[in-house]
């Protein structure tokens, strides 16, 4: 808590922010061209913040007409590497410096807790962007081992114009980690946040202006998904787009593709996330400030959120107990204060989505342990429900809220068919103090990630993203992530004297 500054100096901050509110299009600051905007609101409050530039196709045409041309003239793509590196290694050193002004605008904008926003978002931030750009002039490009009569190289070229849509539950570090691949190999971006989370992507997109990034390369669209996500799925002068959120919408961005130019496309989409716990598990105290963790981290509002707790018998009791003690000190209130652990959830239609999950495990006679219960606004209490079957609504459907639902087994392989028993791969959690049966889970479990006693999703090193319906095309994070940004090209140099020796005969 030292990092932290105190309630009434957040609510300073927050009363001296000017937030922009047009889209960033070629360099500057640009009203929808229909001239129209909507509202972003605090969703702690009910008060509007600002009016965003509500954009269209138009607008989407006209940035990605601006990153064309700036990815064909090579102001940036062919820029060289280290000189590439640099301006987005300042573009970290301005975001560290105005670190304050954007934690306090991410909480205002998402409902998010100040103390996630300056402890975890802004360092992310920056971590990952920084990551990439010292990547960029130290990936090597390949030979092939072709035989002494050619030489075959295999090298990466950036793929072009990057269509990023972003979702509202990680408004800056999902645009990090989207932005950070991107730009570093080199290409042009138009990038859609939410519609209710725009406000800190405008002022990267200024920051990194001012560190140097030319004109045209990285442009921020405001907007609805229909008006403005639509058309650049579906738009023809876009190579690849890169979507974050719900996998009913990432399916759209499929048929976008094939309905208009066959353009890559990579989707991390939702999770309904395992967490095993084994009857060998130790520390158990430990466990539950974990599994605790997993459940109410960012309102639940996170796809690799753990809202199953699949948990053997022997152990359930004695764990339970911990873990409504640990939950019970995770505050929830106002989101700048930073006491709080739980902040607002994002608008009341996604509160009253959850709110209707709380009614059905009520209806359903699941066991209320915890919580079930809203406060004033659309804040959620953290809630657990014991007895839930696997076949049951709670465990099968991506709540995406502070709810998390116990599973009982009696041996280690119905955990792991339960665990498996998704639609969903994206993490999971295994919790055993037997290595060979740790080694197993993770091994058995179909997830993108799968973490062994703790919850996590791994770091900027590793690649993150799911099977089944969790993940399509790609992953984000680690070296992989900047690959998918690039195009392979073989260039096949012929050595042989055939043609000279014919033209001598």
């Amino acid at each position: 808590m030292s990092d932290l500054l105190t309630h009434e100096e957040y609510r300073a901050i927050a009363a001296e922010l000017n937030p922009a509110a047009m889209s960033f299009i070629d360099g500057s600051f640009r009203p929808a061209l229909s001239g129209k905007t909507l509202p972003t609101v605090n969703p702690a409050t009910g008060e509007t913040l600002t009016e965003i530039a509500a954009c269209a196709a138009e607008d989407v045409d006209f940035a990605v007409q601006k990153a064309r041309e700036s990815f064909d003239d090579g102001r940036w793509s062919s820029l060289h590497p280290n000189a590439r590196k640099e301006v987005l290694i300042k573009l970290c050193k301005l975001i560290h410096q105005n670190r304050r002004e954007l934690a306090v605008l991410e909480s205002l904008d998402s409902g998010k807790p100040i103390r996630d926003c300056e402890l975890i978002d802004i360092p992310e931030l920056i971590h990952v962007i920084k990551w990439h750009a010292e990547a960029i002039d130290k990936i090597y490009d390949q030979t092939a081992p072709v035989g002494p009569d050619a030489i075959a190289m295999v090298v990466r070229e950036p793929i072009g114009v990057v269509g990023a849509v972003l979702p509202w539950n990680f408004p800056l570090l999902m645009l990090a980690w989207k932005i950070g691949p991107a730009l570093a190999a080199g290409c042009s971006m138009v990038v859609k946040p939410a519609e209710q989370t725009s406000l800190t992507a405008l002022r990267i997109a200024e920051l990194a202006l001012d560190a140097g990034l030319p004109r045209g390369v990285l442009n921020i669209v405001t907007g609805t998904g229909v008006e403005v996500g639509e058309p650049l799925g579906r738009h023809k002068g876009v190579d690849m787009v890169t979507f974050t959120g719900s996998t009913a919408t990432g399916r759209r961005f499929l048929h976008y593709a094939a309905d208009s130019n066959l353009k890559k496309v990579v989707l991390e989409c939702g999770g309904k996330n395992p967490c095993i716990v084994l009857d060998d598990a130790e520390n158990l105290d430990k466990v539950a400030a974990q599994v605790v963790q997993a459940a109410f981290w960012n309102m639940g509002e996170n796809c690799s959120a753990g809202s199953r707790l699949i948990v053997h018998e022997k152990v359930k009791e004695a764990l339970l107990e911990r873990i409504q003690a640990h939950a019970r000190e995770w505050r929830t209130g106002d989101p700048l204060d930073p006491a709080n652990h739980l902040g607002a959830l994002i608008d009341k239609g996604h509160f009253n989505k959850v709110s209707s999950y709380l009614q059905m495990g009520k209806d359903a006679g699941h066991s209320l342990l915890l919580g079930g219960e809203s406060q004033e606004g659309v804040f959620i209490l953290p809630t657990i429900f014991d007895g839930v079957a696997s076949t049951d609504q709670l465990a099968r459907e991506e709540i995406f809220g502070p709810v998390l639902s116990v599973i009982t087994v009696a041996s280690y392989d119905e955990a792991i068919n339960v665990a498996n028993d998704s639609d969903y791969g994206l993490a999971a959690s295994v919790f055993t103090a037997n290595g060979k049966k740790a080694l197993r889970a993770a091994q058995s479990i179909r997830a993108g990630t799968v973490t062994v006693n703790c919850f996590g999703e791994g770091d900027i090193t590793t690649p993150f993203g799911g099977y089944k319906q969790s993940g399509f095309g790609g992953r984000d994070n680690s070296i992989h992530a900047h690959d998918q940004y690039t195009e392979l090209k073989t260039i096949w140099i012929d050595l042989t004297d055939d043609a000279v020796d014919g033209a001598i005969d």
